[in-house]
């Protein structure tokens, strides 16, 4: 079996071939239309020896020879050339509507690249599905292209850091404790005076539990009961700080918590293990039990931030995202989100106010 890569090229719509293009086959083609090396090099624009020595080293690289060198006579394909022909010409003609529909993607892509009134911003976040509504919304409205990649929490702050996005997305408790795991692991990553937070939405995190809530777990100590069985997020998810600041807050060992070393990428995933019957519970956003026919215990009230560096804040794309995110239409979508309401949405918050991680020494007043 051999390996099939695909190209395109990018340039005026004139230049744009009717297919996807081979130079062998090109070559095939040519030599077999015009009956000679000769002519064929002619027809392409290309020299002789070009032509002659592309062939050979065509016949080298698949083992097999494609054209019958008999001196004296014109070149001509022999029975493999021609069949590898016939091949590439039959599966062009098969995936003709699946070639043409990629070709206008990529065309679609490539223009909103070059018009002026659209912008892309890349953004990394904790999985969250107002994000995935959001991203919709905003091209829909505003010709603004979220690239999100959907990583945790700690990962995206890094990401940003290193200069991976220009936007990241994260999570924290409304009442956040002093001294909390939430604040031992963000914080030396939060710079005051380097990063910007901007309000995005509050959300609930809680149990998702099978319909009925059969077991009727309601707090975290039920998770300790023997047969309950949970399923948890991977480590650097905004959700297992979450849960493991939960637990150390409730005095519970994660040895207590079978299933604990179990984890799925994805709130979407912690609901499908529930509703497969692998786990019972999981900790996890409100949709996602909706989603999946399943019950929601709500535990804690959260806000979800973004933030961008100070550096970034005025970039068109940025500014156009907080647009979108003031505006009332995509606040009223958000609000019909089962366990989401705007928060300061489109707001460029102080850091020290939603994140009370810091203490500066007040300035002395001057006489």
């Amino acid at each position: 079996m051999h390996r099939i890569d695909l190209t395109y090229q990018l340039g005026g719509a004139e230049t744009a071939p009717a297919n996807i293009g081979n130079a062998l086959m090109d070559l095939l083609f040519a030599v077999r239309q015009h009956g000679s090396i000769s002519a064929a090099a002619k027809a392409l624009g290309l020299s002789y020896r070009h032509v002659w020595g592309e062939l050979k080293r065509w016949e080298q690289t698949l083992g097999r020879t494609l054209i019958v060198w008999d001196k004296g006579q014109p070149a001509r394909l022999n029975e493999f050339g021609e069949k590898l022909l016939w091949a590439e010409r039959q599966a062009q003609a098969r995936l003709a509507p699946q070639i043409n529909a990629l070709r206008a993607d990529l065309e679609r892509a490539f223009a909103m690249a070059f018009d002026d009134a659209a912008h892309v911003v890349p953004l990394y976040a904790s999985h969250d599905d107002a994000l995935g509504a959001l991203r919709e919304h905003a091209v829909a409205s505003a010709k603004l292209y979220l690239d999100i990649r959907y990583t945790g929490s700690v990962d995206a702050i890094r990401g940003l850091n290193e200069g991976r996005c220009v936007i990241a997305g994260f999570h924290t408790r409304q009442d956040p404790v002093p001294g909390s795991l939430t604040e031992r692991i963000y914080k030396p990553l939060l710079k005051p005076g380097l990063h910007k937070i901007i309000g995005f939405a509050q959300r609930s995190q809680g149990l998702i539990v099978a319909r009925g809530n059969p077991l009727a777990l309601a707090t975290l100590q039920d998770l300790r009961r023997p047969g309950v069985r949970y399923v948890n997020r991977a480590l650097g998810t905004g959700t297992r700080v979450l849960f493991d600041e939960l637990l150390e807050q409730a005095g519970l060992p994660a040895s207590a918590i079978a299933g604990y070393a179990r984890t799925e990428p994805s709130h979407a995933a912690v609901a499908h293990a529930v509703a497969a019957g692998s786990a019972d519970a999981g900790l996890g956003i409100e949709p996602a039990a909706h989603d999946h026919h399943l019950d929601f215990v709500p535990l804690v009230h959260e806000n979800y931030f973004l933030v961008c560096l100070k550096s970034t804040l005025d970039l068109p794309s940025t500014q156009a995202l907080l647009a979108i995110l003031r505006s009332s239409p995509w606040q009223a979508a958000l609000s019909r989100m089962p366990g989401y309401a705007p928060a300061q949405s489109g707001q460029v918050l102080s850091m020290r106010r939603v994140l009370p991680w810091w203490s500066f020494p007040a300035r002395k007043a001057r006489g």
